[in-house]
């Protein structure tokens, strides 16, 4: 597995700023309930993805990602100009990109007069749509599974929960009254994978054995996280996921 660091060294820097700019904005939006601009930097991504899946095809890349007049019409030309080139770069991709700017342009966020306002469905869509675009990009730049494609693509952008206070390497709850178990959670929603240590230095806990006896393994029992014995590692899984957006939507 390479380095989610170098995903997009293929690119010029300023184009891969672009990109990885668009899809933080559209997945920190999303964490913290702000679903208008969330769709709206799913209009962001649409434009870098297009400019890179285009040079792509020509064989170079612009400095900087650019706004097609016509987005629609641009994604269909890039089947009639390559009808010998990959299906992903040259359909799927492109469909996807319409997909996606087609919730931005007409669903109540890009402009006055759309037929719903902003709301969780459409944002989680777009979330949805632009992990894919992302993996999908990093899987035919380095010829990637899709499995591994995604997993790269978790790590790119540490989840900015708005109930976990960030600074340096530091994290603390900002919540009063959260159980050991509710504060593991919402500190681990924010990162691919944390320590046994950052856990206890982020919770101020006073025992590690004890943080680990009664608060880690009944998790790990429990499916909610991954705790690796070995490594002393910690992440979440699928459950816990569900479980911590849960307390997402509670303590917003």
């Amino acid at each position: 597995m390479i380095d989610p660091k170098l995903a997009f060294t293929a690119l010029p820097a300023t184009l891969a700023k672009d990109l990885l700019d668009a899809y933080a904005e559209v997945v920190t939006n999303f964490s913290e309930g702000r679903w208008e601009p969330s769709e709206l930097n799913g209009g962001k991504l649409c434009e870098a993805v297009f400019t890179i899946v285009d040079g792509y095809m020509r064989g170079t890349y612009p400095k900087r990602a650019s706004k097609p007049s016509n987005i629609p019409d641009a994604c269909r030309g890039l089947e009639r100009m390559y009808p010998t080139a990959d299906r992903s770069p040259r359909i799927q991709i492109p469909r996807m990109i319409m997909a996606l700017y087609e919730i931005r342009n007409n669903r109540g966020v890009g402009h006055v007069g759309g037929d719903v306002n902003p709301n969780q469905m459409d944002a989680t869509a777009v979330l949805f749509m632009s992990k894919w675009l992302m993996a999908e990009l990093v899987r035919i730049l380095h010829g990637l599974t899709t499995d591994e494609a995604t997993h790269l693509v978790e790590a790119l952008v540490e989840r900015n929960v708005a109930l976990v206070h960030k600074w340096d390497d530091k994290r603390r709850v900002m919540k009063r009254g959260l159980t050991w178990k509710a504060k593991v959670l919402l500190l681990l929603a924010g990162v691919t994978d944390a320590s046994e240590a950052d856990l206890v230095k982020w919770l101020e806990h006073k025992r590690v054995a004890d943080l680990r006896k009664n608060v880690l393994r009944p998790m790990h029992d429990e499916l909610l996280i991954d705790f690796d014995v070995m490594t002393r590692r910690v992440r979440l899984l699928p459950p816990g996921v569900i479980e911590a957006e849960t307390l997402i939507q509670q303590h917003s």
